[in-house]
């Protein structure tokens, strides 16, 4: 007589936090929202819309907080701390998650994951002009969003968070979208805005090495964007990808410099 065969044995998925940080996003909102509907829970901390983002939001979840803006690294940890899945992902409010990239990270989180991996980095893909970006400093642009929630620090200088996790990182293949810009006036204002907070919170450095990256910097972000990283084959819009990537290097430099040298008005002809 034959043993009775062993009923496989399965392992319970792990559980995730998808974490959002919104303000005024009422456009963007809801797709990024129907991207993660299949998270065991969705975290979003809002600085106050006063669009319907809030109202939005609260159709996919009720764990919708709100809190004074704080910048991009203080308010994404605010996030990860009303979390409480073992997992945390971060997915900003003008992305989403491909349908691929779910699939992906199902897999991984059904699977066990091996205790080694403190987080996965995927590819990220924009898109800019009516078409997706797939060469140039825009791509594959990997971020780290998907990390074990008692081994990741939100850090990074603003306006640039970053996840720092302790234990070994590891590779999805699948991307996360990005509708990053309307247009192209679009992104000349956020990066504008990007590089005045940039400069601010640059370390003070010394006349000649700002005048040194003033110099350097911006015709080498144009050369590696377009040249290098092959920037070209996306046409037009990498041309204006790599045009508006140097200027906006240029830019962050140029008001760091400003900041060492003004001069309060009511001195001038002093």
């Amino acid at each position: 007589m034959k043993p009775p065969s062993a009923k496989p044995t399965t392992v319970p998925r792990e559980k995730v936090s998808v974490c959002i940080i919104t303000g005024n996003e009422e456009k963007n909102i809801r797709r990024c929202l129907e991207s993660v509907r299949w998270a065991d829970e969705i975290v979003v901390v809002d600085s106050q819309s006063t669009d319907r983002t809030r109202e939005i939001a609260l159709e996919y979840t009720d764990r919708v907080y709100e809190h004074p803006w704080r910048g991009y690294v203080a308010q994404k940890a605010l996030a990860k701390d009303y979390a409480t899945m073992p997992w945390i992902m971060f997915v900003d409010a003008d992305e989403q998650v491909s349908e691929p990239l779910r699939d992906e990270i199902l897999r991984l989180l059904s699977t066990g994951v091996d205790e080694a991996y403190a987080g996965f980095d995927f590819p990220r893909m924009v898109w800019f002009l009516n078409r997706w970006i797939r060469h140039g400093d825009w791509y594959p642009d990997r971020k780290l969003r998907l990390f074990r929630c008692d081994r990741g620090t939100c850090g990074g200088t603003e306006p640039h968070d970053r996840i720092y996790v302790q234990g070994k990182v590891g590779h999805l293949k699948s991307p996360l979208f990005h509708f990053t810009y309307n247009d192209i006036n679009d992104q000349f204002e956020t990066m504008n805005r990007f590089s005045s907070i940039s400069a601010k919170g640059e370390k003070r450095r010394s006349r000649f090495g700002i005048l040194f990256h003033l110099l350097f910097d911006p015709p080498y972000r144009f050369f590696r964007c377009y040249v290098l990283r092959q920037g070209f084959l996306d046409g037009v819009p990498g041309l204006v990808v790599a045009t508006t990537a140097a200027f906006g290097t240029f830019s962050k430099y140029a008001k760091l410099w400003e900041r060492l040298h003004a001069v309060p008005q009511e001195t001038v002809g002093a």
